[in-house]
């Protein structure tokens, strides 16, 4: 499990999303200061993060067992592929209200 989370893509991934928020934080840190606003505001963007995380963790354990179920039963995969993609369809729908609500600027 260790390993796995360690691996060189793991890691590679992980710098490029925190690449991603400092740089971001740099480019708006002159206009936040314009605003009177503090220069580093990582607020929405850990939040943001946390959303994203928390919708990819629930749709991947969702896929995981409805493909662990169709497995076990051939002969209900249908009824189970119906299911799971309204099922997403619903995590999904949450997910970007969360987003919206996370990304606004107070």
């Amino acid at each position: 499990m260790i390993r796995s989370i360690l691996s060189a893509r793991s890691l590679s991934v992980l710098a490029a999303v925190a690449l991603t928020f400092f740089v971001a934080d740099i480019a708006n840190a002159q206009e936040a200061a314009a605003a009177g606003r503090s220069l580093i505001d990582l607020t929405s963007a850990f939040s943001v993060a946390l959303v994203v995380i928390g919708a990819a963790l629930g749709i991947s354990k969702l896929a995981a067992s409805a493909y662990e179920s169709m497995a076990r039963q051939p002969e209900v995969s249908g009824n189970i592929q119906t299911a799971m993609i309204i099922a997403a369809a619903l995590i999904e729908g949450f997910t970007f209200y969360a987003l919206f609500i996370c990304s606004q600027k107070a």
